[in-house]
């Protein structure tokens, strides 16, 4: 028994050795490839137009840096002449290949695993049948040894799509796949960590305008691209599924991003053993750029609204070939015949681009946003005037990411407001499909904005004032008559709780006018009650050598008699 668990372990021993042999050597020896010759080859099925994972193959054409391989159910089924056609079209594809893509990536960016895995310098191009919108694919698994992953083709290797062989665009998506084989050998190889997929497919976009291969632009790669982020352009750029518009958002961002700030970006990007936004961040800090990746993110939605250099540097594209790009929003109106509110609710994953515009209406516009609190949003906003000019701006958010602003004259002298929102909480672990979350947009028009409202409250508050200050005045002149025409003589005597309503008014208006010190509580209220008295004592005793004396008294008494009546009246006349 334990001879044979000694036999296992010297096998097992062999093994790793064999294993670790061939890692040393860079994998299998050189294939023995020679024209017409057939193998199998293990294949996407996901990508194949048959769903199929596996074909067979076979080598039509062999240059100094590439080996041709078409599906031999799809080569049987072409004639001589056609065979022909093909067999030029890969010569064509070669030259250019050897001549200008690769000379020109490698040299930029680095090479791939040469001699790689199979030991030969050669890569592999294989030609089948592909699902529609499809122009070529690569595969990780071909730079490992079936040891390590079974379904590995052990070998450099690029897969491309039979409808393009004679189509121009074919040195792009040629160009595109190698940009992918050098990625892995840069990032998984070289470093050990695998590149975020957007930022592996963003690098991979951007060769064909790195090599001239847009130009023309008519039927290009990057047409192509606009053309799909012009259907759908809120397609966040970290999300990827591999649809259409994955591709066209992440090579429109990646253009904006190498318009503004350089290629270097993106060769240091690769070169780096961070991945994804972390490696972006760091190509821009090794190049002395400042401004962050939020506000690159941000100022990128700004140009594919405008995209006018005169409103600032970063907000337009500087590629002549997307002079012309712009996108158009997604309007929203707003009557026009009375006072309305429109609200919108949105949910927007990390680094997804939105465009909502506002329209109709006749007042001043309340825009209110408001997004999940604890995530990070940034808000820029354009106001567009009748005169054709716009301006920009950005909402200053509070801490439960809440605003309000008021913009006037709308509908007028500002004909449009459109809103540009993103959320940009996350950096890292972008897998597929990301979470999204809601926000909330909502425009009103309303009468006035708050600073007008207080405008017309100061108005109102001072116009009341004056009413007030009126109403005294016209009071005072009301009494002054009244006094004049019902306070010319007094002829009766008075005292408490006698006399006529008119002529103790007339008394005691006559005791305030002698002041606090005959008076000091000065009612005129028409009753002869204890206060008058009291006030009509000091009266008598003020003017007593007149009031008094002439009947042999020294205090008052409080009865306005003949007396107190003349001194009254001799005051008044």
């Amino acid at each position: 028994m334990s001879g044979i668990l000694e036999k296992r372990s010297h096998m097992r021993k062999l093994i790793f050795t064999l294993i670790f042999l061939l890692f040393l050597t860079g994998g299998a020896t050189a294939h023995a490839a020679q024209l017409g010759s057939r193998i199998p080859f293990i294949i996407d099925s996901e990508f194949d137009l048959q769903e199929r994972k596996e074909l067979t193959a076979e080598l039509v054409l062999i240059t100094p840096q590439l080996y041709f391989y078409v599906d031999t159910i799809w080569w049987d089924a072409k004639r001589g002449t056609r065979k022909n056609e093909v067999t030029t079209a890969f010569q064509k594809a070669a030259a250019e290949f050897e001549r200008n893509t690769y000379p020109n990536i490698t040299s930029a960016f680095g090479s791939e695993w040469r001699p790689g895995i199979d030991g030969d310098p050669r890569i592999t191009i294989l030609m089948h049948p592909l699902k529609d919108g499809s122009g070529g694919y690569f595969r990780t698994a071909d730079g490992y040894l079936k040891l390590q992953v079974p379904e590995s083709n052990e070998r450099e290797m690029l897969y491309m799509s039979t409808d393009f062989i004679d189509h121009s665009i074919l040195k792009s998506f040629i160009a595109h796949e190698f940009v992918h084989l050098i990625t892995f050998n840069q990032k998984d190889r070289l470093r050990g960590v695998s590149d975020d997929v957007w930022l592996n497919e963003a690098r991979a976009e951007y060769s064909s305008t790195f090599l001239g291969y847009n130009d023309p632009f008519k039927d290009s790669n990057l047409e192509l691209r606009v053309d799909a982020f012009l259907r759908n352009p809120s397609d966040a750029i970290t999300e990827w599924s591999g649809e259409q518009p994955d591709y066209a958002s992440v090579s429109l961002f990646i253009h904006y991003l190498m318009d503004h700030y350089g290629v270097q970006v993106l060769i240091d990007s690769l070169h780096s053993d961070k991945t994804g936004i972390a490696s972006i961040i760091e190509g821009l800090e090794k190049g002395g750029n400042k401004k962050t990746f939020e506000e690159i993110f941000t100022d990128w939605t700004i140009a594919t609204l405008l995209n006018d250099c005169s409103y600032g540097p970063t907000y337009c594209y500087l590629n002549t070939r997307l002079k012309n790009l712009k996108i158009v929003p997604n309007t929203n109106f707003l009557p026009f015949s009375a006072r309305s509110t429109l609200s919108i609710t949105k949910v927007a994953a990390n680094w997804e681009g939105s465009w909502e515009r506002f329209t109709g209406g006749l007042g001043v516009l309340k825009f209110e946003f408001e997004g999940q609190k604890g995530l990070k949003y940034r808000v820029p906003y354009v106001v567009q005037h009748a005169n054709g000019t716009s301006t920009i701006d950005f909402l200053a958010l509070d801490s439960n990411n809440r605003q309000t602003i008021f913009i006037p004259a709308f509908g007028s002298e500002n004909k449009a407001f459109i809103a540009l929102p993103s959320l940009q909480s996350k950096f890292t672990g972008f897998q597929g499909k990301e979470i999204a979350y809601p926000y909330s947009l909502t425009a009103s028009i309303v009468e006035r904005t708050p600073a007008e409202e207080d405008q017309l409250i100061q108005t109102l508050l001072w116009q009341v004032a004056e009413l007030q200050k009126e109403v005294v005045r016209l009071q005072t002149l009301l009494l002054a008559a009244r006094e004049e025409r019902t306070c010319s003589e007094f002829i009766q005597d008075l005292f408490v709780g006698t006399g006529s309503a008119n002529d103790v008014t007339c008394l005691q208006q006559a005791l305030k006018n002698e002041g606090p010190e005959v008076y000091p509580e000065g009612l005129v209220t028409g009753n002869f009650l204890a206060l008058t008295e009291q006030a009509v004592i000091r009266f008598q005793e003020k003017y007593a050598d007149e009031v008094l004396a002439p009947i042999g008294l020294t205090r008052g008494t409080g009865y306005v008699g003949r007396l107190t009546r003349d001194k009254l009246n001799a005051l008044i006349l």
